[in-house]
């Protein structure tokens, strides 16, 4: 069964090549942005001291505010204020407000042979400029793989039309790592046990923007101009992953705001 998901997972990108595109109804299109970490579990640390949380935050508004701008209003944030959450509570969220797509935004770091010690404004951090770029995670676990993988396409060829370039050092055999690749030229990983991917019941892609304990990285993905960059690639992937995307089930309305609101609150294990 899962050789022929994974054959589908591969042919569905071909057949949507050969169907006309739909009309996306980008205002019913509801995408979850799940902002990763928390501030008691703040993820990575960046080559000048700051936690990943923060990145991730920033960026996940910016691609919040350009989604609702290119129209798709019910769009919303998993978590906000870096407030706690349950992994398996961010997919229940975004289930619970009718998402038809889930990303989920990280910053990405390397395995601790990598780094190397330096000093910045008076305080010891930790920094390796050894790999450069970003990285998009699937689950062969998530509900609906082979549009996961379709989204994770889009996606890549966005980033790679305004020039950004992945890091393949999640596929080096050593511990930590050894993630099946994909897709190299793209930067499409395998991950079959992440708990946010796996446990989405819509298509879901986990997207590392870049390895802020690279020194010139951090740079770039904490400045407003690049942020702007990365949240115009992804509405442009959504835009045509809604395109392509089958109508929403039947009785699933869109909801207000309001209601939305009053269904995000943290659901059960």
């Amino acid at each position: 069964m899962r050789t022929i998901r994974r054959a589908l997972a591969w042919l569905w990108p071909l057949l949507l090549a050969a169907s006309p595109a739909g009309a996306c109804d980008s205002a019913g299109f509801a995408i979850a942005i799940d902002p990763g970490h928390t501030r008691a579990n703040p993820g990575a640390t960046s080559a000048r001291g700051v936690p990943e949380v923060q990145f991730n935050a920033q960026l996940a508004e910016v691609v919040l505010r350009e989604l609702r701008r290119a129209g798709f209003e019910q769009s919303f944030l998993t978590v906000e204020d870096q407030a706690p959450i349950t992994l398996p509570e961010r997919a229940a969220r975004a289930e619970a407000q009718h998402a038809r797509l889930f990303l989920s935004l990280h910053h990405d770091s390397v395995q601790p042979q990598y780094m190397s010690d330096w000093v910045y404004e008076g305080r010891a951090q930790r920094y390796s400029d050894r790999f450069s770029g970003y990285s998009l995670f699937v689950s062969a676990k998530n509900a609906d793989e082979a549009r996961s993988l379709r989204m994770a396409q889009l996606l890549g060829a966005e980033f790679r039309r305004r020039a950004l370039a992945p890091t393949l050092h999640h596929a080096e055999p050593i511990a930590g790592e050894n993630r099946p690749l994909v897709d190299p030229a793209l930067g499409i990983y395998r991950f079959d046990d992440l708990v946010v991917l796996k446990r989405a019941s819509m298509p879901a892609v986990l997207i590392e923007a870049g390895l802020i304990v690279n020194r010139a990285d951090e740079l770039q993905l904490d400045s407003a101009s690049f942020r702007q960059t990365l949240a115009e690639a992804i509405t442009a992937a959504a835009r045509q992953f809604c395109d392509e995307a089958p109508a929403a089930p039947a009785g699933v309305a869109v909801r207000s705001k309001a209601s939305s609101a009053a269904r995000a609150s943290p659901a059960a294990r």
